[in-house]
């Protein structure tokens, strides 16, 4: 019933490809995913985030799949730990402009969620071609020390590993972390071999320059001198295993497609085949995502019903959850309402719930299916703005952990409205079948169409009718290239890509991390238009 996007992804998961693979063994070393194999505890489920990061992008390099950096959660010693690894068969591990916001997104995910952070370190630094759009900025490399520095001086652990190259400003990274280990045949220094000789003069071997022995024994950088990988992520393993044990949570961990969907889904999702259809009741989903048995309390359950809020359980911790409603409903003045379709009502439901939730500090579930705010003249007058205003306002200050999850459309002021990317969710998710973009295709297509057409009438040309039906075609086929949840994981305005039967699984992950420390921010939402 989904996209099978499962060839793709074992295509990304190669990295480089066989033959990169191949030369990274013939250096003695590991690759980046199998280095993490062997460093999270065998049997737990590991929680991948970016896979699709730079998807179709920088194809006239060569393509950088997976940005060449590998993030995600993974239990290690029994503790919960943000794991960064280069890949060195990509480019030699080199940082691509989406490999810097790649790796911001993990450290942040790991500070909000205070998740101890394990670097493994196998990178030759800048993509020099790309340098410009890779190294000066606040959201550039330089970004990523500076984190380094700011998540020591929180408290949150942080070990790095340097595992083969590590050169020019990307050596500040592990040296910026508290705990250092190095492999030997790996290299640390600010500039190889090469660039010293061409700089000073100066002819010295890698080694001498910047080896694992030198650094051991000479500068004192390292703290642990590792004879290979192997040695090096067990010593990685008992360090964190010595980190105290994580906050207890009420919930149980889930590890692969254990309990999804309660085991009713069958191999290939069946379950969840409804909630791609154009309508279903949203309760419906809401069902096989949150515990089984478990009460779910309605809030105003009769009032602004194009939004289902309300309290459920997840892995037996209590969540809010807004949800777009997909079918249509009536609402007690008599006009039918759209499902997918923010109304008036609902705006102002909605709002209301979210700083219920703040108050009882409650996580709140964002599911998305939306449309966009209703249109047009009644709803104007009604105050549609200033709802929808108000839900923004709640959601920017809410200070409960947010996990927004997109199931179809995700379109317009509805994105932002139901906690988007821009709103600060501590996880953000989507199905295959999910769509990213400011409308629907078919509405873009007709409004860039028409400014197309003007272009043209200004400039003395009539188009006739093919050449306006080739026009229309192509206009469409490059907007529904672009809502293609595909290219927004590309650039990271979503954290993973899951399929409909995996999601209960993912978000009693997410839920878990998200919920592991609340620093008790007051919650305040400022003036509201009421």
């Amino acid at each position: 019933m989904s996209i099978d996007l499962s060839a793709e992804e074992a295509a990304i998961r190669l990295g480089g490809g066989a033959k990169a693979i191949e030369r990274q063994h013939e250096k003695g070393r590991l690759t980046a995913r199998e280095r993490i194999a062997k460093l999270v505890d065998t049997g737990s489920d590991w929680f991948e985030l970016g896979l699709w990061a730079a998807w179709k992008m920088y194809a006239e390099w060569g393509g950088a799949p997976s940005a060449g950096v590998v993030t995600g959660i993974g239990v290690v010693s029994g503790r919960r730990v943000m794991v960064i690894a280069n890949d060195a068969t990509v480019k030699a591990g080199a940082f691509f402009p989406m490999t810097c916001k790649k790796v911001l997104r993990a450290q942040r995910v790991a500070t909000e969620n205070r998740l101890p952070l394990v670097y493994l370190v196998d990178s030759a630094g800048v993509f020099l071609p790309l340098q410009d759009e890779v190294f000066p900025d606040e959201d550039d490399f330089g970004r990523i020390f500076r984190n380094n520095a700011v998540i020591s001086a929180a408290g949150v652990p942080q070990f790095a590993a340097i595992m083969g190259n590590c050169v020019a400003g990307g050596g500040y990274l592990p040296v910026l972390c508290d705990t250092l280990l190095m492999t030997e045949g790996s290299g640390l220094y600010l500039a190889g071999p090469a660039l010293v000789k061409a700089a000073i003069g100066q002819v010295v071997d890698s080694e001498t320059l910047g080896g694992a022995r030198m650094h051991a024994s000479v500068s004192g950088t390292i703290d642990f001198r590792e004879p290979n990988d192997e040695a090096c992520l067990q010593r990685l393993r008992r360090l964190v295993g010595a980190l105290p044990t994580d906050p207890v949570w009420s919930g149980h961990s889930v590890t692969g497609n254990e309990e999804s969907g309660h085991g009713v889904t069958g191999p290939n999702g069946a379950a969840f085949a409804p909630f791609t259809q154009p309508e279903y009741d949203v309760r419906d989903l809401l069902a096989l995502l949150f515990d089984p048995g478990a009460p779910f309390d309605e809030y105003k359950a009769d009032y602004g019903q194009t939004l289902v809020c309300g309290w459920g359980q997840l892995g037996g911790r209590r969540v809010g959850v807004v949800a777009n409603q997909k079918r249509r409903v009536k609402s007690a003045e008599g006009p039918v309402q759209f499902g997918g379709v923010i109304y008036v009502d609902s705006a102002d439901k909605a709002a209301r719930f979210v700083m219920d939730c703040n108050q009882l500090r409650v996580p709140i579930l964002f599911v998305q299916n939306v449309n966009g705010f209703m249109v047009g003249k009644e709803s104007e007058q009604a105050g549609i703005i200033r709802a929808g205003a108000k839900l923004v306002n709640a959601i920017s200050n809410s200070v409960v952990p947010k996990l927004t999850l997109i199931t179809g459309g995700s379109y317009g002021a509805g994105n932002y409205a139901l906690c988007g990317k821009a709103f600060d969710p501590r996880f953000i998710l989507a199905w295959p079948s999910a769509q990213y973009a400011v409308m629907g295709g078919n509405q873009a297509a007709g409004t860039l169409l028409d400014i197309q057409v003007q272009g043209l009438k200004r400039a003395g040309r009539e188009p006739d009718a093919d050449e306006l039906a080739a026009l229309r075609d192509k206009v469409k086929a490059s907007y529904d290239e672009q809502t293609d949840i595909r290219y927004a994981a590309a650039r990271l305005w979503v954290d993973a890509i899951v399929r409909p039967e995996e999601t209960r699984a993912a978000l009693l992950t997410a839920l878990a991390v998200a919920t592991r420390h609340d620093e008790g921010k007051p919650f305040k939402t400022g003036v509201l238009q009421v």
